[in-house]
């Protein structure tokens, strides 16, 4: 396990996560030596808040100049979320087991 590299964020949205998300979700984002950006795959798997429908349109909003930066943190504080592992790699999907019913 100690060459598996897991970035966790928590069961919170943060600052840190948001920019997370919106840096990968960007296509226009190239920045992939950022430690916050896992397009490259840096990071055999992810852990953290669903960004869903709900966080979706706030990042939207954000993107389309409509809300500012503080307004976005702001309003991820009322929003309530639930928590997701993401593997990026062979290396972390190798990890998964079966679990019987």
């Amino acid at each position: 396990m100690s060459d598996i590299k897991i970035m966790d964020f928590g069961i919170q949205t943060t600052e840190e996560w948001a920019k997370f998300v919106m840096n990968n979700r960007n296509r226009t984002f190239t920045d992939e030596a950022n430690t916050l950006c896992n397009k490259d795959n840096k990071y055999d798997i992810v852990i953290g808040p669903v960004a869903d429908d709900n966080m979706a349109l706030l990042f939207r909003q954000y993107e389309n100049e409509i809300i500012d930066f503080e307004t976005l943190l702001k309003g991820m504080i009322y929003k309530k979320t639930s928590s997701q592992y993401s593997f990026h790699t062979e290396k972390g999907i190798r990890l998964l087991r079966k679990v019987d019913d």
